[in-house]
C-alpha cells in the first residue's frame, strides 16, 4: 500500500511537492483553504478585468536555466506556453525624457551614457556589476544521501559566479543606498535610482534583477498567474493527486513524536507524514505544542516581511503606446501610515489581451512598505473600506496627471492590502516574500525538525527572500528529505 502523504497548503510550494511525491509513489492530498489554488501566485477577475497580484516575472521562464526543468516537471510551463521578454524592462519618465534599464545590459549601458555622458564611469561600473552576477541562475541540487533516479550536479561555472557575486554582496553590504546613489550626477538617473532601491535593502537586489534578465531570463508566462497554477493543478491530478480546496489543515497531528495525520474540521485524516507549505512564521497554531528548533528562533529573530498595498485599475483606454513597467515621479508625494511615496511604480498589461476587454487596459500600481499595522487598525475601528476608497482617489488623481488617458477613463478599481494576502493566503502580516537586507547571509532553512518526525517544510521562508523559484525548490526538497526518510527512490526531473 502506498504511503499517505498530506500536504497542507495549495500554493506553488504545496502543488509541487504534491507533484514530486506523486512522482516518487506516494499517495498525496493537498488541503487548500482558499476556493482557488495558487497561494500568493494569484490574480482577481473583476467586471471584465484580470488584475494580476502575483507574477511579475518568473524566474526559469528561460529554457536554458537549470530550474527550467523544474518548471515543466511540475506542468507550470511547456512548449505551448508563450514567454513574454518585454524591452525596455523598465522606464522612467524624467520631465517627458524616457531613462531605461533594458534586458540587455550593453544596451542599457550606451543609453544611460548617450543620457549622462559625464557619468559615464559609474554607469559602466553599475553595469559590470550586473555583469558579474549575470550567471549567477539559481542551482538545482539533491539532498544528501536520499537515492535518486539521476544524479543533479550543478556546473562548475556556477561556482565561480557564485563567487563573484558574494565579493559584489560583500562589498555592498558596506554601501548604503543613498552613498551609492550620490556616486551619479545626473539628476534623473539619481531619481530612477532611488525608485527603483530602498534604503533598507540596498542596490544589491537591483543588480540582481537585472543580472538575472541580461542572461535571458525573467520572461512573463502569458496569461500570469492563473492559467500558471492550473497548468500544475492540472498536472497533479492527472497523477492521480486530490486536491481539497475549502479545506483548512487545522491541527498536525503527533503522537510519540510522529505525525500521523492531519485534524480537519474536527476530523482525523491519517497521514504517514505531513509536508508543511503554509507560512512557516505562522505555524504554531498546526501544532498542540509549537514545535522548537533553532533555526525557527533563528527565522522568527531576522525575518523582516516584504509587504505592499496593490491598487488595480481597469481603465477605458488603450494604454499600449507605454511601456509595460513604467515609473513615475509624483508632483505630491502620497502617504500611507508611515510610508511616503515619491514615486509610482506601475505595470501596465496593454499588450496581453488575458487582462483586459479589446481598447482597454488594466494596470497595477504597487506600494510597497509595511503598513499591515495601519490597515489592520483601520479594520478594527470600521475604517477599511473608506481608507481603501481616500488610498484610490488620491493615486488615481496623481497618476491622471502622468498619464492623461486614464483621467475620467477609470472603470474598476480594486485595492489589496496586506489585511487582503493574509485573508486568503494566511501569509505571516500579509507578507509575500522576505526583506533580504544587506546584512543578511543567503541560506536555506532544513526542512526538518529533530525529534519531530514525519513532518517537513517547505515555502518561501525557507530560503531568503523567497518568490515563486524558492516556493517550487524548497517543495521538491522536502519530498527529497521524505525519500530519504523513507529509503524511497526519488525520480528526478528527465
Amino acid at each position: 500500500m502506498k504511503k499517505k502523504v498530506i500536504v497542507i497548503g495549495g500554493g506553488i510550494a504545496g502543488l509541487s511537492a504534491g507533484v514530486y511525491a506523486l512522482r516518487c509513489g506516494f499517495d498525496v492530498t493537498v488541503l487548500e483553504s482558499h476556493s482557488i489554488a495558487g497561494g500568493n501566485c494569484t490574480s482577481w477577475k473583476r467586471s471584465g478585468y484580470l488584475f494580476e497580484g502575483g507574477m511579475h516575472w518568473l524566474t526559469g521562464s528561460a529554457k536554458e536555466e537549470p530550474i527550467h526543468k523544474m518548471w515543466r516537471t511540475v506542468g507550470a510551463l511547456n512548449d505551448s506556453v508563450q514567454i513574454h521578454y518585454s524591452e525596455p524592462f523598465i522606464e522612467y519618465d524624467y520631465q517627458g525624457t524616457p531613462i531605461r534599464f533594458y534586458r540587455d545590459v550593453d544596451t542599457t549601458e550606451k543609453h544611460l551614457i548617450s543620457l549622462s555622458p559625464a557619468d559615464a564611469k559609474e554607469i559602466k561600473a553599475l553595469c559590470n556589476n550586473i555583469r558579474k552576477v549575470k550567471n549567477l541562475a539559481m542551482p538545482v541540487t539533491d539532498l544528501r544521501g536520499v537515492k535518486v533516479t539521476k544524479k543533479t550536479r550543478p556546473p562548475i561555472s556556477l561556482l565561480f559566479s557564485a563567487i563573484s557575486a558574494m565579493r559584489i554582496m560583500s562589498s555592498f553590504s558596506r554601501i548604503s543606498r543613498d552613498a551609492y546613489i550620490s556616486r551619479f550626477t545626473h539628476e534623473g538617473l539619481r531619481e530612477m535610482l532611488y525608485a527603483l532601491t530602498s534604503e533598507k535593502t540596498g542596490v544589491l537586489p537591483l543588480f540582481f534583477t537585472m543580472g538575472t534578465l541580461a542572461r535571458g531570463d525573467g520572461g512573463f508566462p502569458e496569461g500570469g498567474s492563473l492559467p500558471f497554477v492550473g497548468r500544475i493543478v492540472d498536472t497533479f491530478q492527472s497523477l492521480g493527486g486530490e486536491l481539497l480546496l475549502n479545506t483548512r489543515g487545522d491541527r498536525v497531528i503527533v503522537e510519540n513524536n510522529k505525525a500521523v495525520g492531519v485534524m480537519v474540521a474536527g476530523k482525523n485524516m491519517p497521514a504517514d507524514a505531513v509536508i508543511i507549505t503554509a507560512d512557516t512564521m505562522s505555524i504554531d497554531c498546526l501544532f498542540d505544542t509549537p514545535p522548537k528548533a533553532p533555526w525557527l528562533e533563528e527565522m522568527h529573530a531576522v525575518t523582516e516581511p516584504t509587504m505592499a498595498t496593490f491598487l488595480s485599475l481597469g481603465i477605458k483606454a488603450d494604454l499600449k503606446k507605454y511601456q509595460k513597467g513604467l515609473v513615475f515621479k509624483l508632483q505630491q508625494p502620497i502617504s500611507l501610515a508611515e510610508q511616503r511615496y515619491e514615486y509610482l511604480s506601475v505595470n501596465n498589461y496593454a499588450s496581453d489581451p488575458v487582462y483586459s476587454p479589446e481598447g482597454k487596459t488594466a494596470i497595477t500600481i504597487t506600494l510597497g512598505g509595511d503598513t499591515y499595522d495601519f490597515w489592520k487598525k483601520a479594520k478594527e475601528e470600521n475604517r477599511y473600506m473608506d481608507e481603501k476608497q481616500k488610498l484610490a482617489g488620491v493615486v488615481i488623481e496623481a497618476l491622471s496627471e502622468l498619464i492623461p488617458e486614464i483621467k475620467g477613463h477609470v472603470e474598476v478599481c480594486d485595492v489589496a492590502t496586506p489585511l487582503t494576502y493574509e485573508r486568503y493566503c494566511s501569509n505571516w502580516k500579509g507578507s509575500w516574500m522576505t526583506e533580504m537586507t544587506p546584512s543578511m547571509k543567503m541560506k536555506t532553512y532544513p526542512a526538518t525538525i529533530n525529534g519531530l518526525s514525519g513532518v517537513y517544510f517547505a515555502g518561501q521562508r525557507m530560503m531568503p527572500p523567497g518568490g515563486l523559484p524558492v516556493a517550487l525548490m524548497t517543495g521538491r526538497t522536502a519530498v527529497q528529505y521524505l525519500c530519504r526518510d523513507t529509503g524511497t527512490l526519488f525520480v528526478n526531473e528527465e
